[in-house]
């Protein structure tokens, strides 16, 4: 068969069976009476062995490899385009989240795509500082792809670019970084979920608060935690789990201090100020024989106003533990002062 009839028939064109020749991947030894190669049916086969070896992404070295080399193992070379397969497909993928992003961001100019090519590239970058300077920057760039800062966010280890990023998150507006957020309160990683609520934690609006709730009810009390905080700083009315947890917090001495500035603004009306005295000094009854413990809650009934702190602050004045009943007394002076002053 001559080399016309065998690019009709293969659909591999004569051209490229000339290169193959060149190759050395296929050898017609036949010759026509006028001196034309001449294909038999060994060299055919030997033609679709190398398109079939082609489709599975081998180069042309690897396909003669393949072909004729006797050590040359299939499981390997299948391995290894498995491997190759894999990386193309990340980074096409990569790829295609990026243009997403860009695309989501509106740009209205090219100067625009090329900011949010280089926020996206300093976002990834292996230096430290480099993801700082992004996310410092992103407020700056106009439109952010958002989503790139949350991942970025629930990602980042650094506690200075973390801290950064999460500035840069509220600032957004529109709350659609909240929302994908939520996906990183639910996520099975410990360390992403805890990057999540403190990332909420330092939104505003009605989405944030929602999702604060939702982590106040969380199985992770080092979610729990950071929720309680945020939501009492909020002052947030609904928030009666919260003073549960800050009033654990302050028994655990886990950021007590902050958990007890969280309460006193939790504690601004009547109700809810009794309701907290109440339950520090439910607490006070049960760490009798914990003296640190005591001291701690006794610190806490500074800030919260009210008859049922008033009493539990001057019954505590006579504790048998000196430094209790001292404790007790400093903060009664010092609420008798606020409310003789002018």
């Amino acid at each position: 068969m001559r080399i016309g009839d065998v690019a009709r028939r293969s659909g591999v064109s004569a051209r490229m069976l000339r290169h193959y020749e060149s190759l050395g991947l296929v050898c017609p030894e036949g010759r026509t009476g006028a001196g034309y190669r001449e294909y038999s049916g060994e060299d055919i086969r030997r033609i679709f062995h190398i398109e079939s070896l082609r489709s599975l992404g081998l180069s042309l070295r690897e396909v003669g490899s393949a072909l004729d080399d006797p050590r040359f193992k299939p499981s390997e070379l299948v391995d290894d385009l498995i491997r190759r397969t894999r990386e193309r497909i990340e980074a096409e993928t990569a790829l295609l989240t990026r243009l997403h992003r860009i695309g989501a961001a509106e740009p209205a100019a090219w100067e625009d795509v090329l900011q949010s090519v280089a926020l996206l590239q300093g976002l990834k970058s292996e230096s430290a500082g480099r993801r700082q300077r992004a996310a410092l920057s992103s407020a700056a760039e106009g439109p952010v792809p958002v989503d790139a800062l949350v991942e970025a966010a629930l990602s980042e280890s650094d506690p200075n670019v973390a801290g950064a990023l999460r500035w840069a998150l509220a600032r957004q507006q529109g709350g659609a970084g909240a929302v994908l957020l939520a996906e990183g309160l639910r996520s099975p990683v410990p360390e992403v979920r805890l990057r999540a609520v403190r990332a909420i934690a330092e939104m505003d609006g009605g989405e944030a608060t929602a999702l604060l709730h939702e982590a106040l009810a969380h199985a992770d009390i080092a979610v729990r935690r950071p929720a309680a905080l945020a939501l009492g700083a909020r002052g947030a009315a609904d928030a009666a789990d919260a003073a549960e947890t800050l009033i654990d917090m302050i028994v655990e001495g886990v950021n007590d201090v902050d958990a007890a500035d969280a309460l006193s603004v939790l504690a601004s009306s009547p109700a809810s100020a009794d309701r907290i005295a109440a339950g520090l000094v439910h607490r006070l009854a049960r760490a009798a024989s914990a003296p640190s413990v005591r001291r701690r809650l006794a610190q806490a009934l500074a800030d919260v106003p009210g008859a049922v702190a008033e009493r539990a602050l001057a019954d505590l004045s006579h504790d048998e533990d000196r430094a209790v009943a001292l404790t007790a007394v400093y903060v009664l002076g010092m609420r008798n002062a606020r409310e003789a002053a002018p």
